[in-house]
């Protein structure tokens, strides 16, 4: 025979699941520290400025 199933806590255990889930997803999106968004944004200024120095032709017009 089949179990009994009450559903309204196989919805409460869902929904909770769901929440679960949105709340692992938030925390990988944004967990992370000041520190660490204070690097990365740092070292992504460093490589534009690096790239931007390569580039031909970025010399400004009076100086040419």
């Amino acid at each position: 025979m089949a179990d009994i199933l009450s559903l309204s806590k196989a919805r409460k255990a869902r929904d909770r699941a769901a929440k679960d889930a949105q709340a692992n997803a938030n925390r990988v999106r944004f967990g992370r520290t000041k520190a660490e968004r204070l690097a990365d944004e740092a070292a992504a200024k460093a490589a534009a400025r690096h790239v931007d120095g390569h580039r031909l032709g970025t010399e400004p017009p009076d100086q040419i």
